[in-house]
């Protein structure tokens, strides 16, 4: 027998009206939760939070529903960043960011990634730069976030994060000059990258090469100094540790195909901006990998993400492609 929901059951009109203007918002929030906290997973469940508090509130009382909502969420970041900084010292290995596919065609697209999938964001997502603003404290990664990604004025700045504009301005000035230090991450950008769709193509020279176990091809393509970093997080069989110079990498890349799992492919994708790598069996990803190039062509940073715990969201965003069927 089917039952039918009483009255008291359904959805109130206004709770419905609040769960359509949310909606709206979210891919803005995602944006602002990812680069705050270089976590998918995180980012997903932030905003999760953010809609309970939303649908709580008098929304009569809510006169900038935007600004409230930016607040609430950067408000959650920074109470996980807080234990994060934590975990990740206590991490096994190189930790990498979680990565994401954005070039919208995944299920999660368009209600998901927002800012992450417009062409003039790419480079505030890319894996380099969330790996940058690990150096930051909470509070100058908001900051800078705030002020770089989304183009919010000290003023504003300074309401969100209930600081004065004196410091908003200070907190951006130490952040600006931390994440142009060079350092030992691997994460500033060493060099100008080729054109996008001559990135494309050496990313797909790079994958045909390693599919085929063409050696010299491979050769050609890593430059000279050429750093692999795998984050593999202690659950699976990873670098612990950047494997430096082309000759190592090489020798890496052989012993990791000899015991890859059967039937593993690998596929070009767009990685947060840029032409990078996904390895898969079927619509069960293994990891990602982002891949970064010098104006010449030359591989100079491959940054392997292998922890399954990491994989869930891009898992979710490949699966509905067709790359997956493979």
């Amino acid at each position: 027998m089917t039952s039918h929901p009483t009255p008291d059951d359904r959805p109130r009109p206004d709770a419905e009206a609040a769960a359509r203007e949310f909606t709206a918002y979210r891919p803005r929030l995602f944006g602002l939760a990812y680069r705050m906290l270089g976590s998918a997973e995180e980012a997903e469940d932030t905003v999760q939070d953010a809609y309970l508090r939303w649908s709580g509130a008098d929304r009569a009382a809510l006169v900038q529903p935007a600004a409230w909502l930016t607040r609430v969420v950067t408000n959650l970041c920074l109470n996980r960043l807080t234990s994060a900084r934590a975990t990740r010292e206590r991490y096994t290995g190189t930790w990498l960011p979680e990565p994401v596919l954005t070039d919208g065609r995944g299920p999660l697209g368009a209600p998901g990634a927002g800012p992450l999938e417009s062409a003039e964001r790419h480079d505030d997502v890319s894996t380099a730069m969330l790996l940058l603003l690990e150096r930051l404290t909470p509070a100058e990664r908001a900051v800078y976030v705030l002020r770089e990604a989304f183009g919010y004025p000290y003023r504003e700045l300074a309401g969100v994060l209930d600081l004065g504009e004196a410091n908003c301005r200070q907190l951006y000035g130490r952040a600006a000059r931390r994440v142009a230090e060079p350092g030992d991450d691997g994460a500033a950008a060493r060099f100008e990258p080729p054109a996008p769709e001559r990135r494309r193509q050496l990313v797909e020279s790079f994958v045909a090469a390693a599919r085929e176990g063409d050696l010299a091809g491979l050769e050609k393509l890593l430059a000279r100094d050429v750093v692999w970093w795998g984050d593999g997080g202690g659950k699976v069989r990873s670098a612990l540790r950047p494997v430096r110079g082309r000759d190592q990498v090489l020798r890496f890349l052989v012993g990791v195909a000899g015991r890859q799992e059967e039937g593993a492919v690998l596929t070009v994708a767009e990685v947060n901006g840029a032409p990078g790598v996904v390895l898969h069996v079927g619509a069960r990803v293994l990891g990602v990998a982002a891949v970064a190039l010098r104006a010449d062509g030359r591989i100079t940073d491959v940054r392997m993400v292998m922890n399954p715990d990491k994989l869930g969201y891009v898992t979710r965003q490949f699966a509905a492609r067709p790359e997956a069927a493979r």
